[in-house]
Parts: C-alpha cells; sequence; structure tokens
C-alpha cells in the first residue's frame, strides 16, 4: 500500500508538471503568436519586428489618448504636467522635412511663440510652387495658430539666425520681427491658407487688428 501512495503520488507530480509545462508553452506561444486579445500581443501577428504597445517609447505605433471632464459640475482636472512645445526640436523637423523637398537644399528654420520663418536655398525656376511647398510643409507641424514666413533669399539666414538665443521677453523682439517678415514678404509665400486666411495663415480678423 505505501509503495502503491508513493507511485501514485509520484505520477501526480509528474502530471502537475507537465500541465505547468503546457500551460508555460501555451503562454509562450500566445505571446509569440499574437494570438491572444490583449493589444500588447496582437502587434507581433501584423508587424513582427514592430514596438509593443506600450513597452517602447519609440514612435513606430499610433497614439491614441482620450480625456474626459468630471461629471461633477464645477469640478475641473488637474493635470501635474502640461505638455509644452519645444521649438528647437520643432525647428529642427521642419528644417529636415523641408529639406527634403524637390529643389530645396539648404534650409533655416526659427520657431517663436506663434511664428515659423523659413529660410531655404532653392535652384527651382518655379519660386513660387517652391515657396508654396516649404510653408504647407512647415504649417503641418506646427500648431494651427501660428503664422508662416518663407524666403529663398539666402541673407535672411544670417537674420533668423540671429534670434535663436533669444525669446519673447527679449527687449524690442516684437518690432525686430516684424521687420524681418517685412523682409520675408518680399520673397514669394505661395499659395493662399484657406479662403478666410492669407499665405500665411494669417485670419481676416488678425489682419483688420493690424492695420
Amino acid at each position: 500500500m505505501r509503495n502503491t501512495w508513493l507511485l501514485t503520488g509520484i505520477s501526480t507530480i509528474a502530471f502537475l508538471s507537465g500541465c505547468a509545462g503546457i500551460n508555460d508553452e501555451s503562454t509562450s506561444l500566445y505571446e509569440k503568436s499574437g494570438t491572444t486579445i490583449n493589444v500588447r500581443s496582437r502587434n507581433d501577428l501584423y508587424n513582427e519586428h514592430g514596438v509593443r504597445n506600450g513597452m517602447d517609447s519609440r514612435l513606430t505605433n499610433f497614439g491614441y489618448v482620450r480625456h474626459q471632464k468630471s461629471p461633477i459640475p464645477g469640478d475641473t482636472t488637474q493635470y501635474a504636467t502640461i505638455p509644452v512645445l519645444n521649438r528647437e526640436n520643432v525647428a529642427d523637423l521642419i528644417s529636415k522635412l523641408c529639406a527634403q523637398l524637390p529643389n530645396v537644399y539648404d534650409v533655416g528654420t526659427l520657431v517663436t511663440d506663434d511664428t515659423v520663418f523659413v529660410v531655404y536655398k532653392t535652384d527651382s525656376t518655379n519660386r513660387f510652387e517652391t515657396a508654396d511647398q516649404v510653408k504647407k510643409t512647415a504649417i503641418s507641424v506646427v500648431p494651427r495658430y501660428y503664422h508662416v514666413y518663407v524666403s529663398d533669399n539666402p541673407r535672411m539666414f544670417q537674420d533668423i539666425e540671429r534670434f535663436g538665443r533669444l525669446d519673447a521677453n527679449s527687449q524690442n523682439i516684437d518690432q525686430v520681427l516684424q521687420q524681418t517678415i517685412k523682409e520675408m514678404l518680399k520673397s514669394p509665400q505661395g499659395r493662399k491658407v484657406s479662403s478666410g486666411e492669407n499665405e500665411n495663415g494669417v485670419q481676416r480678423e488678425e489682419m483688420n487688428m493690424m492695420q
């Protein structure tokens, strides 16, 4: 009887170990093949070398975020940190994208709190079309309230470069930037952004206030 119980115990342990092995293998297979319904795993099924959702900060996956207001009247959600626009990174991105446009081979970009200045060198025979492409590229990167001015005059490189270390609190900065805008406007600006905005994305109401 003792031997019988011993054999039974050994068989039970072996059986349980086998089940554990099956469970481990199943988990591994599900994780590898992406047959589970977990969003983190499903990515592997279609993108073998892709980034697993939620496991990496690289921008190879789509991003989706949803926020809702509090259902309590008068209650507002307080966020510990609000993202701010990194203007140097934005300027870098605009310059890189514009440098890939046809006939554009040298690009400098200045991003302020509400304006983008893009100076570029081009060998295009159609300055208007090139200006339109450069402007639309810059507009696609920045928030919609930004105004974009472009110029294919190489002399403007030095003008916008010297503003790189300034900020909105610098002395006489508004007057200096307005003068720069006037110089930029001597170059083609492309088409109007929309029926209610001029070539630089300035709305009619803003133009009326400037006059």
